[in-house]
């Protein structure tokens, strides 16, 4: 069963902007960071965004600075994602991933995906 979902991708023309959200079940307990994360074919998955869950600490890729910004609502076991500016090589599948300490088994969740698409 699906634990982490992912929702918020479409096309979108350069420029624009697009929200993702990312729900984790309740069931999972002990979460204490949540992220994205981008995937194209045959590439590794590469880190865009992450955010503890208390709020205090936060990592944004150097290629989404200044246009992309993470947020949560712990409450809901969500974490957003918004885009602005999209750029044509923004293109991928975005993850999202719920982690925990090492001591959980397993430390990490991850979503099916979202596809995000930025074309003319």
């Amino acid at each position: 069963q699906v634990e982490v979902v992912e929702s918020g991708g479409g096309y979108v023309q350069p420029g624009g902007s697009l929200r993702l959200t990312c729900t984790a079940s309740a069931s999972i307990r002990g979460i204490t960071s949540m992220g994205w994360y981008r995937q194209d074919p045959g590439k590794q998955r590469d880190l865009v965004a992450t955010l503890n869950t208390d709020g205090y600490y936060s990592k944004i890729a150097d290629s989404v600075k200044g246009r992309f910004s993470i947020s949560k609502d712990t409450a809901t076991n969500t974490v957003y994602l918004q885009m602005n500016n999209l750029k044509s090589e923004d293109t991928a599948v975005y993850f999202c991933k719920a982690g925990r300490p090492a001591f959980y088994v397993p430390t990490e969740y991850w979503g099916q995906g979202t596809q995000v698409t930025v074309s003319s």
